[in-house]
């Protein structure tokens, strides 16, 4: 039945996958608009519970996430390539570094940007601390930073380096259930594989809708300012649509001619606004700023790395830190497998070290400017900052406010606008093409309908999130993300293990050798398409395997699997390589 529905629809993709992870977001938008409270009181609830008992499991997660990937860089693995061995990088340094910073978290650096250090300056999360004081606004520098530092970071780069490695290395399918083949087997094509599939799609889903909502909240708050545009339901529902067919334009045009130059073009405005707020702000406190907070960002990690404010207990972190790790970590497939597509033919050493440490100098750069600039106004200014963001609570408009106290602000808060817009635009159509990718198991190009679905279906989330809920927005957001993001860090743990496991696998125990090389797999139902189309080339398998003689001297034995039926059939009467038999 789904198979011909998939057919009647001219779909390429798996039916299993695709109407399973489509129904689920089906039934969540009916139930939220016709059972309101009761999804409401479940979300919240939820979350609630998640943060008390479980808020340390998500701190010490991505701590260990960080302790894991920082020993791999420096292992004898760091020098394993993601691809053929002797493969290269196909994208430039400056292209790569702005794709993937625009697809991470280019939206959030704007939203928070005035916002968080405004709110630590005021409200120091840490107790004894005086607010508004000279300590307070140093600390608030180090939280946030911790916050948009080397641990952000760690999220999307454990899940893009595990599907650089099997995607590249092993030739598995791009699809989350691929980091488990080590434990799956063939079984990732299996109903283990399918509903890991459908649970990262889904997630993949809510953990964007939850960025573009606040993005809209953003954008409401800047238009509101600039041309008295209302900030209401409507016109956030009126936003997240123009800026939906606008994405769906990019997502339609494919990653090298859509995603490419708006990464590139937003990227470098994003840039002349910070340099033209350096410039035109106190330029040398900035400077001074940016160097010392680098410096209590770095003496402070090693304790917030841990801190789970365990004795006062004021709840501080359930609204920041826990939200920040288990909302970006709902999200970390989706720029996992982006930032794995980008990456091909780095080592792991280069990738690591990049993904981590370059997103990190920038985010130092940003709040730097922005962070220093917000004490300056509070400390030696007309301040207002706190009264407007802290106390009146307008987080989406603390960017706008804040550019209110430097010159040409009219037109600073109109770029300021439009850089939400373009990264807002590169989250959604990003997204779209991976979950894309992940529902279909190939890369190939699909039918344009079928990966606009996705940014309609990301539009609709996000809207029913900020406007449909009775929670306020930002709340919604919140409760949403939290709650989603419990398994994902369970996948964190399991994909740590495979990797060291396939890595140990194709490398061999001792020394750096030539890895083992996989044939290329294809889900079961796209082998069969395109074996009836007369387009399967190559050695192409379901049961992923590898090529017989490839093995490194030192590298543990793995029995070949056997192939199902049709692949046999075709490799027969191809020619294309010996395949096993079940009866063999």
């Amino acid at each position: 039945m789904l198979t011909k529905l998939h057919d009647l629809l001219r779909l390429r993709t798996s039916p299993a996958i695709f109407f399973s992870a489509a129904g689920i977001i089906a039934t969540f938008v009916a139930a939220t608009l016709l059972f309101t409270d009761p999804m409401d009181t479940f979300f919240s609830e939820g979350s609630a519970w998640v943060i008390e008992n479980l808020g340390w499991f998500y701190i010490l997660g991505v701590t260990t996430f960080l302790g894991f990937l920082l020993y791999l860089a420096v292992s004898r693995f760091g020098q394993v390539r993601l691809g053929a061995d002797d493969e290269r990088p196909e994208h430039t340094n400056l292209s790569w570094f702005a794709m993937l910073f625009a697809a991470g978290i280019g939206t959030i650096l704007m939203f928070w940007a005035v916002a968080e250090p405004v709110n630590h300056f005021a409200n120091p999360p840490r107790q004894g601390v005086e607010p508004e004081s000279m300590e307070a606004a140093t600390q608030a520098m180090g939280f946030t930073l911790y916050h948009f530092g080397l641990h952000t970071w760690t999220i999307f780069t454990l899940p893009a380096l595990a599907f650089g490695y099997f995607m590249y290395k092993r030739n598995l399918p791009p699809r989350v259930s691929s980091m488990f083949q080590p434990l799956l087997g063939e079984g990732i094509h299996g109903p283990a594989g399918r509903a890991i599939d459908v649970l990262a799609i889904v997630g993949t889903l809510f953990g964007v809708a939850v960025s573009i909502g606040l993005g809209t909240m953003q954008i409401n708050s800047g238009l509101a300012r600039l041309f008295g545009i209302s900030e209401s339901a409507l016109s956030q529902i009126l936003i997240i649509t123009a800026v939906s067919i606008v994405a769906s334009v990019s997502v339609a045009l494919g990653l090298d001619r859509g995603i490419k130059r708006l990464s590139n073009t937003n990227i470098l405005i994003a840039i002349g606004l910070l340099v033209f707020i350096l410039i035109s702000g106190p330029t040398v406190t900035m400077l001074k700023g940016m160097v010392e907070s680098a410096g209590t960002y770095l003496s402070m990690l090693p304790a917030l790395a841990f801190w789970n404010d365990a004795l006062a207990d004021t709840g501080w972190q359930a609204g920041w830190t826990v939200f920040y790790w288990a909302w970006t970590i709902t999200w970390s497939p989706f720029v996992g497998i982006f930032i794995a597509r980008i990456s091909r033919g780095r080592t792991i050493r280069q990738f690591i070290s990049g993904v981590l440490a370059l997103p990190t100098l920038f985010s130092v750069v940003w709040f730097g400017v922005f962070g220093m600039g917000v004490f300056d106004i509070e400390l030696n200014g007309d301040g207002g900052l706190v009264q407007t963001v802290v106390v009146e609570g307008d987080i989406p408009g603390a960017m706008f406010v804040f550019l209110e106290n430097f010159p040409l602000s009219s037109l600073t808060s109109a770029v300021g606008v439009l850089v939400v817009v373009l990264f807002f635009i590169t989250s959604i159509d990003s997204a779209a093409l991976v979950m894309d990718t992940m529902g279909s198991g190939h890369e190939e190009e699909s039918p344009v309908h079928q990966r606009v679905f996705w940014v309609v279906a990301i539009g609709i989330i996000a809207a029913i999130l900020l406007t449909a809920t009775g929670t306020k927005g930002l709340a919604a957001l919140q409760n949403t993300a939290i709650l989603i993001g419990l398994p994902f860090f369970v996948f964190g743990y399991l994909q740590i293990y495979s990797l060291l496991r396939a890595l140990r696998e194709d490398a061999g125990e001792v020394g750096v050798l030539p890895t083992r090389r996989w044939h290329r797999v294809l889900p079961p139902e796209e082998f069969q398409r395109r074996s009836e189309e007369g387009s399967l080339t190559g050695a192409v398998v379901v049961a992923p395997d590898y090529v017989h003689g490839t093995e490194p001297e030192n590298a543990p034995e793995i029995e070949h699997p056997e192939q199902p039926e049709f692949v046999v059939e075709h490799h027969e009467t191809t020619g294309t390589l010996p395949a096993v038999r079940p009866e063999d």
